[in-house]
């Protein structure tokens, strides 16, 4: 099988337009987390929320005539300079991560704008992509997941070069889901923690781009595996089945041993269940030792773009030869040994396993390796 290279990534949110905003401004201990934040009829939700006021000065500043729809403006924000610095070929793909879209237009009686497709489509029309875009949407794994259907399509020659971006915005529908299942911090949430009461929410647009060509700073991807458990419709095994194997397989894929891994990314909601089942499968995976980041307490859940969001980060601390604090983290508060940070350290940071966890029982795991700085 051909060797996979993410190669470019880029990153909107609260923190910045771009990853180095983004990159920056988490250094500097800055979060997107706001306690004051209205969505629909919920007042004073702890989520994080993208000011419009920002967007429209950031492409007025930059002479970028984007348009005024907000999820619009965080696609191209997010794509444009991808697009920019690597050539779409006549087989490209663009692939889109969402959970929900633009279904705030479900409220506003604009059912047809809702619908994934007319997004995805807009876009690559717009970019000039010539194939069909493909959507992903598969609960809280779907931007792992989306990466995963990436590097596959470009090893059965589907495609020469991918496209992935993920995207989500702040809406009542999902407030009021997570509200109803009572998984909802109304403070600042805390990643395995012992005061650990439900995650926060947020909104944001990642982008990665893919190709079969080692560059400079790249990162190989080594192995991959989604794999479901079936266990329930919003919670997950009490056993970690579904995610320890789906660990067990991106390691057999990769041809590397536990021993290789140098840190973890975790799904790191800071719900109960989540975080308790996420420390057994790591622990069952014997990776209890390896440094664990949560970035939820930054960047909030933010649902199709999550797994984007926060394999892009992580790729700055590789580069950086940074192990990242989970904010929020103060005390062990789960029932498995797990080597939380709560300072940054730095070392040989070379190695990333990125998890994934959602709804259905879904689960999703990818090795990454970070590449040498010369070719």
């Amino acid at each position: 099988m051909d060797k996979i290279y993410i190669n470019d990534m880029n990153l909107v949110s609260p923190l910045g337009c771009n990853l180095d905003e983004n990159w920056h401004n988490l250094l500097a201990d800055k979060t997107g987390l706001q306690s004051d934040v209205t969505v629909g009829r919920y007042k004073n939700i702890t989520a994080s929320s993208i000011d419009k006021s920002v967007l429209d000065a950031y492409c007025s500043e930059n002479d970028l005539n984007f348009g005024t729809e907000k999820i619009e403006q965080m696609f191209h924000l997010a794509l444009q300079p991808l697009v920019e610095k690597n050539k779409i070929n006549e087989d490209s793909i663009l692939i889109l991560s969402t959970t929900k879209g633009e279904i705030d237009h479900l409220k506003k009686g604009t059912y047809i704008a809702a619908l994934f497709e007319n997004l995805a489509h807009k876009m690559a029309e717009y970019y000039g992509f010539k194939t069909k875009p493909i959507i992903v949407s598969n609960a809280c794994i779907s931007g792992v997941l989306a990466v995963i259907t990436a590097k596959r399509l470009l090893q059965m020659n589907f495609a020469s070069t991918a496209y992935v971006v993920g995207i989500d915005l702040l809406s009542e529908f999902v407030v009021s889901g997570f509200n109803s299942f009572q998984a909802m911090d109304l403070n600042s949430c805390k990643p395995f923690d012992v005061n650990h009461a439900g995650v926060n929410l947020g909104e944001a647009a990642a982008s990665l781009y893919l190709s079969k060509s080692e560059t400079l700073g790249s990162f190989e991807i080594l192995g991959t595996s989604c794999i479901s458990d079936a266990n329930h419709i919003s919670g997950p095994s009490r056993t970690a089945d579904g995610l320890y194997l789906s660990i067990q397989k991106a390691l057999l894929e990769s041809g590397i041993s536990t021993d290789d891994i140098s840190s973890i990314s975790a799904h790191g909601t800071a719900t109960v269940y989540n975080d308790e089942m996420e420390a057994m499968a790591i622990n069952r995976a014997a990776l209890s030792h390896v440094p664990v980041n949560s970035l939820k307490g930054v960047y909030g859940h933010t649902l199709g773009a999550a797994g984007l969001v926060e394999l892009a980060i992580h790729c700055c601390a590789m580069k950086a030869d940074l192990f990242l604090k989970t904010p929020g983290f103060k005390t062990l508060g789960v029932p498995h040994e797990l080597a939380v940070l709560t300072e940054n350290k730095t070392g040989n940071n070379k190695v990333l396993l990125k998890l994934a966890s959602g709804f259905g029982g879904s689960n999703a795991a990818i090795l990454i390796q970070k590449r040498t700085n010369e070719l």
